[in-house]
């Protein structure tokens, strides 16, 4: 049965919402539960998921809206939600002080950053006060207008403050991780990213082998569209050009605008300090002094180490017991078993496996593909080579993004393992701040179904997984690998390797 309730003028920020929906299904043994304020586009969701009520027309944007699927009738049920809701939001409250207004928290610690995770229709006004303040702006929230966007980014640039995003999630400021970040050394490599996961990556393996971080700043996914025109792109190589801390910049990006690439390389001709350049799948026929052209995520890592002076083993290259173990995984492969199914967390992780897996891969396709003949009919059925983005907004409408509840994966998992095609799974998980607090441990149990599903059938599916994290991360990166390894799953050392190792698998299947 289904039921539905509006609980007026409580207001909870979506991160909130999202990130204990999925805790709170499981404690109350609900068959499905949506939370939402009550905004167009958040009805909108409710809607196409199902649980949605005619109650629902007349909510305001500060009333929570909630929806559940039951197996069994239970009265209390709101009650219950709101119960678990509030013990989550006063255990914060007991650790951190709480501010009504962004005036107040100024006026309170005198705060140089504003972090805004509020629904979009609200999120410029909310990023224009604290510009108004003197504050920096993270804009976590997505939904934001272009227009809104570019007047933000033009009174930052008018101010000499930065505008984050909108739709940033990731940025490390003067050593403090924002929203989803690992816990890195510092340093005095700067890097610039319009690239959450892609950030992350390239600052772990920065991490790893020695190197640290003076900076890391996002700016937003559509800063380098020809609409915005790479505003924050462009004032952040400036800032760290002038920065005394940093040493080296590295600017991370999937393919930019023409119109954008070309300020960025006219800006490059500008900075005086090393840059190292990756933008997935851009063809970079330029020559600048002191810039370096790299074509994936471990290469820039591995290109500013070895300029501060770091050497790194090589990451991507299959030593002779790996190439053993890959051996040994095609030989247990029915003819039938030729195809790689990647279900990917990180949606740059998913673009630069796209780009190493093409080269090796027939018939490859994605739903983060920008070429149209490379673009998947239906990323909701797997067909073929496929790479999917499970966190595109078609799959996390009305649901929580896989780095903040990786379950979303589970059933993916599953029906992949099913199909006869499947030779290679090919898995990222994401440690560190905001993600999900055992995004391996919640994982295994489907693995072992999975691998118990094709051996009823005779099939042997070849598990690949990569953990983007470090040692410093509160989940455990040797622990997460140790998980996995356990369970017989081949773990790499980037996620370019993880991309490798596929390939290579499905290169002897051929």
């Amino acid at each position: 049965m289904k039921d539905f309730k509006v609980l007026k003028k409580s207001y909870y920020d979506s991160v909130t919402l999202m990130s204990i929906t999925i805790a709170i299904k499981k404690a109350l043994n609900l068959k499905d539960l949506v939370m939402f304020m009550g905004t167009d586009m958040n009805k909108d969701m409710m809607d196409s998921v199902g649980l949605y009520d005619p109650i629902f027309d007349d909510a305001t944007p500060n009333d929570l809206l909630l929806g559940v699927e039951m197996e069994e009738e239970n009265n209390d049920w709101a009650e219950q939600v709101l119960e678990q809701l509030n013990n989550k939001n006063k255990k914060q409250e007991s650790t951190h002080a709480v501010y009504k207004t962004i005036a107040q928290a100024k006026e309170a610690k005198d705060s140089n950053i504003a972090i805004i995770s509020v629904p979009g229709i609200y999120a410029a006004n909310e990023a224009y006060k604290a510009l108004e303040n003197d504050m920096h702006v993270m804009l976590f929230s997505d939904n934001v207008s272009v227009e809104d966007e570019i007047a933000l980014k033009d009174l930052g640039l008018k101010k000499d403050l930065l505008v984050m995003g909108p739709d940033c999630g990731t940025a490390i400021i003067n050593g403090k991780g924002l929203c989803f970040a690992n816990q890195v050394s510092k340093g005095h490599i700067g890097l610039v990213a319009a690239s959450g996961t892609g950030l992350q990556e390239v600052t772990v393996i920065i991490d790893r082998f020695g190197g640290g971080i003076s900076q890391a700043i996002g700016v937003g996914g559509r800063d380098l569209s020809e609409a915005v025109g790479g505003k924050m792109m462009l004032k952040s190589i400036d800032a760290l050009n002038q920065d005394d801390e940093t040493e080296l910049i590295v600017l991370i990006s999937k393919p930019p605008h023409k119109t954008v690439l070309d300020k960025i390389f006219n800006k490059l001709n500008t900075v005086k300090k090393p840059v190292v350049v990756c933008l997935l799948d851009t063809t970079m026929d330029h020559k600048i002094d002191n810039v370096y052209f790299v074509s994936t995520l471990t290469d820039a890592g591995k290109k500013a180490l070895e300029l501060v002076g770091k050497k790194t083993p090589s990451l991507t290259e299959l030593d002779e017991v790996l190439k053993a173990r890959i051996k040994k995984e095609q030989q247990l492969k029915k003819p039938t078993q030729t195809k790689v199914k990647g279900l990917f967390c990180g949606g740059t992780l998913a673009a630069e496996a796209l780009s190493i897996l093409r080269d090796g891969v027939d018939d490859l396709t994605s739903n983060v593909a920008k070429n149209p003949k490379e673009k998947m009919k239906d990323p909701m059925k797997s067909q073929g080579n496929n790479i999917v983005d499970l966190g595109d907004d078609m799959f996390t409408q009305g649901k929580p993004h896989p780095m903040i509840e990786p379950a979303i994966r589970l059933d993916r998992i599953l029906l992949e393992a099913k199909n006869p095609e499947t030779s290679v799974i090919l898995l990222d998980f994401e440690l560190g701040l905001g993600s999900h607090a055992d995004p391996v441990g919640v994982t295994i149990d489907t693995i072992v179904k999975a691998q118990q599903l094709a051996e009823k059938d005779g099939r042997h599916i070849s598990f690949v997984g990569y953990v983007c994290g470090t040692d410093k991360d509160f989940q455990g990166l040797e622990s997460s690998e140790k998980q996995l390894r356990d369970q017989g799953v081949i773990v790499a050392k980037t996620n370019a390797h993880a991309a490798c190792i596929a390939s290579s698998i499905i290169g002897g299947a051929k």
